[in-house]
């Protein structure tokens, strides 16, 4: 990413804040955490910070990505909250607007990444020296051209859900990386995280959050 950064200026969109945990909707374009050099200092995270001093980060998501991030209040929050995305306890769903029609109604990927060091970030499915990476998906609607999808990750990689979707051949729209031709030519990666579930991390209730795709 070089010096065309220009992040949107949209205002924090708080889905839920209490003493443990805020949560809320991130735009897309925005950086999760500062990048390299000066020009990528606005992030989300400095934004929360500069609304709640004590926040800490517990997770993130791509800069084109957006929809629902939680941060920590306090450090023992932060550790509750990474312990569970590290348990593999948290459930998230997004949803996803990918090219051309897609053949089943539900089912799983199941494929190992590692980073593509000469071409990083970029990740590549590699069965021999890759990570576990497992989506379940289901088609929500089909158009002419495209298929809407909900993806639950049950892991956590890097671009996990734009490298399961472009193997399967259905690359997400808009996306600069994994996508080319008519399928990249979109105003913006066609992601959004849709629902967060996790627990509590003071009491261990149960809680949901949800921000509706923007497109």
């Amino acid at each position: 990413m070089s010096s065309d950064y220009n992040p949107p200026k949209d205002p924090l969109n708080i889905l839920h804040e209490d003493a443990h945990i805020i949560v809320v909707d991130k735009p897309s374009g925005l950086l999760s955490v500062p990048g390299r050099g000066e020009h990528l200092a606005d992030c989300l995270m400095s934004r929360v910070q500069a609304a709640f001093p004590t926040a800490l980060l517990v997770h993130r998501l791509d800069r084109d990505t957006s929809g629902v991030m939680v941060f920590a209040q306090n450090a023992a929050a932060q550790k509750n909250l990474g312990q569970q995305f590290e348990n593999r306890q948290t459930k998230k769903t997004y949803i996803a607007r990918v090219w051309g029609y897609v053949d089943g109604d539900e089912g799983t990927i199941d494929l190992p990444l590692i980073v593509d060091w000469p071409n990083r970030p970029k990740q590549i499915v590699d069965f021999e020296n890759g990570k576990p990476a497992v989506t379940d998906w289901k088609v929500a609607k089909r158009g002419d051209r495209e298929t809407r999808m909900r993806l639950m990750p049950r892991t956590g990689r890097s671009h996990q859900l734009r490298v399961h979707m472009q193997s399967l051949g259905h690359p997400i729209l808009g996306d600069p990386f994994y996508s080319d031709g008519e399928a990249r030519e979109f105003p913006r990666l066609m992601l959004h995280s849709e629902e967060l579930r996790l627990k509590h991390p003071e009491d261990g209730r149960g809680m949901r959050f949800r921000a509706k795709a923007p497109f």
